[in-house]
């Protein structure tokens, strides 16, 4: 007998083991170069899928899976379109205005209001700034154009990647609509990659419906509400032409998806536009803006008990960073994937601890 065969046998088996976690190191980074690019569409795509695959199985009955996804595939592009091509042309078309005015000094801004200066600790500031602003434009930029200069490059960015950005809006419905059709195999495909990762079969279905649950409910509730709120809204800025009515509507959207009421946008815009317009126009406006500034109050108990919450923090956060990584589509990735996140890790810290692993009482040393 070999004494060292008992010795072998664990080397080759430890050989065997680098040798495969190595392969599967390299599929996942070959594979990965490959999907990083369109990972921001593809996931949006995802989100889209899960929050549209209980309409698809009511259509499903009377259409059949793939005439259900087409149809859905198609009115969802055609219904974003519209609102996303002119809010989007606007708000490109107001930064590139903006920031156009000021590198040749074209820009006139008004004469700061009386009340401005009564404000404690800033306003005189605030008010011997603006005045310089509104009176002698190149003094300004000589004196603020070192701070301005970073802002503007940002702006610059933002706007020339929003055509970029509304392309790939569009197409993540395609993609969804096509994510629908084989719903079936993706939430199959989704139960046993988590089955393999938790080690049961019971834990890996619960996590995918509590996935699912916290995408509707993130999707549906927050942005889905928000969405809804910013076109309505958007819908009387546009109509009574509002100048910059694109990067109002923006505000309204970012306003409605972190919780803050966007009455207190739609308030002043109201009484600018009675000191601009006739006063017939004036209140047929400001009876749609008030509604539209309220609806989430109707929308949110219809569509935010589809699923679970995340603290707004978390929702902030997201729709903060996702912005700043994505631009316009993540704006709306970000705040549900950070919330799916958020969620799972909830689920995952409130497990119990393993049976047979050593309990860690009284405070840590």
């Amino acid at each position: 007998m070999n004494p060292n065969s008992d010795h072998a046998h664990p080397r080759s088996t430890m050989l065997d083991a680098a040798l495969q976690i190595g392969l599967l190191a390299l599929l996942v980074y070959a594979c990965s170069r490959i999907i990083l690019p369109f990972a921001g569409i593809l996931l949006w795509s995802v989100i889209l899928a899960v929050m549209l695959n209980p309409l698809h199985l009511r259509l499903t009955v009377r259409l059949g899976n793939r005439w259900s996804a087409l149809l859905i595939g198609l009115v969802s592009v055609v219904v974003m379109l519209v609102p996303l091509v002119t809010v989007v042309t606007s708000l490109g078309s107001s930064i590139f205005s903006l920031v156009s005015g000021l590198q040749n000094h074209s820009l006139t801004v008004p004469p700061p209001p009386p009340w401005l200066a009564d404000l404690p600790l800033v306003g005189q500031k605030l008010t011997e700034t603006w005045a310089l602003v509104a009176t002698n434009m190149p003094a300004a930029l000589a004196k603020y154009g070192q701070m301005l200069s970073g802002p503007a490059a940002s702006l610059m960015s933002f706007a020339s990647g929003l055509a970029a950005g509304e392309l790939s809006f569009i197409l993540s419905f395609a993609i969804a609509a096509v994510l629908i059709a084989y719903g079936k195999g993706a939430a199959e495909f989704a139960r046993r990659l988590l089955e393999r990762v938790t080690g049961s079969t019971a834990r890996g279905a619960h996590l995918v419906t509590l996935t699912a649950a916290t995408i509707r409910g993130v999707a549906l509730g927050v942005v889905g509400v928000a969405v809804i709120q910013a076109l309505l809204v958007g819908i009387g800025f546009f109509a009574i032409g509002i100048p910059g009515a694109g990067l109002l509507t923006l505000a309204t959207l970012l306003l409605a998806i972190v919780q803050v009421p966007a009455v207190l946008l739609t308030l002043p815009v109201i009484v600018y536009v009675f000191s601009t317009e006739a006063t017939t126009p004036a209140i047929i406006f400001a009876v749609w803006s008030l509604f539209a500034g309220l609806s989430d109050n109707i929308l949110k108990p219809l569509m935010l008990g589809r699923g679970l919450e995340a603290p707004m923090p978390v929702i902030l956060i997201g729709v903060i960073g996702g912005m700043l990584v994505d631009g316009l589509l993540g704006l709306f990735v970000g705040p549900v994937l950070l919330a799916v996140g958020y969620v799972l890790l909830n689920e995952w810290l409130s497990q119990p601890p393993v049976e047979g692993e050593p309990q860690i009482e009284g405070p840590a040393p």
